[in-house]
């Protein structure tokens, strides 16, 4: 494919982010502007401030990324940014900007699924490094985050079959949901996993939904035998083992993810597996992955497991590299599926 920098937006939800990347791999830079503090006090992310913090970061952000590339809009190729799935309000923000700037520039655009740039996190590395393997097709890939848990097969670039998704809760919203049931701070996934170092994970046994004949994923009823036992613990003693109850509830979690995707990669006989979205940045989870033998595995690093923009620009490249750019009347997607 030919060779060409991209400059990436990402506003999906509430990071603010833009990156330069060359051919699909090559990190030039990397800025997010985290509101991560801004909405730990509503305890999940509000949209309406969300999207007016968009507005505030994101020129600072671009202007932030092309200096730290060192770069100007001439040595730019094109200009990629998230389209969806996402909040509405903060989608605008980020393609507009993107809007604008393909206006200015004369810089072709292109609309990137969000999703579609978490699967290709694990093809970048920053400016200098080693260029670790690329990922081997066909790939299994699963993706978990806040808002999303699936199985895809891909077996080529950009070429997708969803095999399996989140029948209610996505991995991500589950660790939020019972880390506040217990009392931790948002977001969850974080808070979890530091009580869950101290935590014995064989202390309560929680169910693990394994959907016999399907792909699928379902976290609801994991989440309710928490609050199950929590109720009955209160009842008791009126204290909670904190530790031992996030250990095992993870433990669960990190079980289902790890053996269905085992599962799905032999049966449909992938040479590999892609790990990927802001869940993946679950040490647990990471550890089940690399202690098997069986398959290669591709994790990216954790600064590209949360919202970032360095994914987009590489899932922009891709798209870019095959011809696929977007009109200026292009609208956001905030429900948009990757297959």
């Amino acid at each position: 494919m030919n060779p060409a920098r991209i400059l990436a937006i990402e506003t999906s939800c509430d990071e603010t982010a833009c990156a330069v990347l060359e051919n699909g791999r090559v990190l030039l830079s990397s800025v997010v502007a985290s509101q991560m503090e801004i909405h730990a006090r509503y305890g999940g992310v509000f949209p309406e401030v969300a999207s007016r913090q968009h507005v505030l970061s994101i020129v600072p952000v671009v202007e932030q990324a092309l200096a730290q590339s060192h770069l100007t809009f001439v040595d730019v190729d094109a200009i990629a940014v998230t389209r969806g799935p996402g909040l509405a309000g903060s989608l605008v923000v980020g393609v507009n900007m993107a809007k604008g700037l393909s206006l200015g520039t004369g810089l072709p655009l292109v609309g990137v699924n969000h999703l579609e740039g978490h699967v290709y996190s694990p093809w970048v590395y920053n400016a200098g490094a080693s260029a670790p393997p690329e990922p081997q097709f066909p790939l299994m890939a699963l993706l978990v985050s806040g808002g999303h848990s699936e199985l895809d097969l891909m077996s080529d670039h950009l070429t997708y079959k969803r095999l399996g998704s989140t029948l209610d809760d996505a991995a991500g919203e589950a660790f939020d949901k019972v880390a506040r049931l217990l009392g931790l701070p948002y977001p969850g996934g974080p808070s979890i996993q530091n009580a869950a170092e101290d935590g014995d994970p064989n202390r309560f046994h929680f169910p693990r939904a394994w959907l016999e004949g399907t792909w699928n994923f379902s976290f609801s009823g994991l989440k309710t035998a928490v609050l199950y036992e929590i109720q009955g613990l209160k009842k008791k003693s009126g204290s909670l083992p904190v530790e031992d109850l996030a250990a095992s509830f993870q433990a669960a979690v990190v079980d289902v993810l790890f053996k269905k995707t085992i599962n799905a990669a032999r049966e449909l006989d992938a040479k590999e597996i892609l790990v990927a979205g802001g869940v993946s940045a679950n040490r647990a989870l990471r550890k089940a992955f690399q202690a098997q033998s069986e398959f290669n595995v591709h994790i990216p690093p954790l600064s590209l497991c949360t919202d970032n923009a360095a994914m987009i620009g590489a899932a922009g490249y891709f798209r870019f590299a095959r011809g696929h750019v977007s009109n200026l009347d292009m609208d956001v997607l905030p429900t948009w599926p990757l297959s």
